[in-house]
């Protein structure tokens, strides 16, 4: 009962609090330049938005940066540019957190993460100076069909915890991805190891790019790419995800950073707000069933990636 209650209440304020804030968003849009609202009035509110949000993400099994740049871009009165700026820095916070704890637990590995990550960095780069060079109106719809198609990705994949390799290829073999680790729920040691790994070092150019381009993070790609077609088992693919962000983000924030497209009072209320919200949804997650909370974001996704569409259309 107490979990049907919660899981009711958190759906019920991500709703509620949506309306809230779309509301004086619009609203400031279109007010005349007098009626402008103190400097710290969007501070405020985005950090209350973003610990909502952190709370979803956690809820929903997402990262905060796929469900920043949408929601942001679409509610509050804010450039593109510095939205995609901050959404990359959301998602590197959080992956900055995690990365020592995953690798001293061996749950993500240097030798899947290193050549990934050198190719996904470097195509988030040309990503990101794609994205800032690009008309606005073309990143949006480009946004919002990115954005439809990882609410497809998130209510259609289906991880599988131990993937069957049966024969490594011989790239895999060449870069000697490979490794053990312990599942500590049974205590066994779990050997493992990748295969169609040209075919997934491929995919992750065009990761890297997207990620760049639209300020996104990547963990909602990286992770079927890494489990479904690796084959790395899914704490493997979790945790090396979550390491690579580290990596990626940090090269295409550097192009947003040295554009002037990062500024604290946009990225400081953000970040903060996503931490503590990601520790309020951990403490959450004990008592809820969060496999109705993940639809309600699948659905809030795909309704933030028509709001960008028709943005870029200039419809909405």
């Amino acid at each position: 009962m107490r979990s049907r209650w919660l899981s009711s209440g958190v759906s019920t304020v991500m709703f509620i609090g949506l309306w809230l804030l779309a509301h004086p968003a619009m609203a400031a849009e279109a007010a005349a330049p007098g009626l402008s609202k103190p400097w710290w009035f969007w501070p405020v509110v985005l950090f209350l938005f973003c610990l909502v949000l952190g709370v979803l993400a956690v809820l929903a099994g997402v990262g905060g940066g796929v469900l920043y740049v949408p929601l942001v871009s679409g509610f509050f009165p804010f450039h593109l540019d510095f939205v995609r700026g901050t959404g990359l820095l959301v998602a590197l916070a959080g992956a900055l957190a995690a990365g020592p704890g995953l690798l001293k637990r061996n749950l993500a590995s240097l030798r899947l993460a290193l050549p990934v990550a050198l190719i996904a960095s470097t195509c988030a780069i040309i990503g990101a100076f794609m994205g800032l060079a690009l008309p606005r109106n073309i990143v949006q719809i480009a946004l919002g069909g990115t954005i439809i198609l990882i609410a497809i990705l998130l209510a259609t994949s289906k991880n599988v915890e131990r993937p069957e390799v049966k024969k490594p290829d011989s790239v895999g073999q060449a870069l000697k991805i490979m490794g053990v680790y312990r599942e500590e729920s049974t205590g066994e040691e779990v050997d493992w190891r990748v295969h169609r790994t040209p075919l997934g070092l491929f995919l992750f150019i065009i990761i890297g790019i997207m990620a760049g381009m639209f300020g996104l993070g990547a963990g909602w790609a990286n992770v079927p790419v890494l489990n479904l077609l690796m084959g790395a088992p899914l704490k493997i693919a979790v945790g090396t995800s979550k390491f690579l962000l580290s990596i990626t983000d940090t090269s295409a924030a550097w192009v947003y950073l040295n554009q002037g497209c990062v500024i604290p009072l946009m990225a400081v209320p953000s970040i903060v707000g996503l931490m503590l919200g990601s520790f309020i949804g951990v403490r959450i997650l004990a008592v809820v069933k969060p496999k109705a909370i993940r639809y309600i974001v699948i659905l809030v996704l795909l309704f933030a990636g028509g709001k960008a569409l028709l943005k870029g259309l200039g419809i909405g």
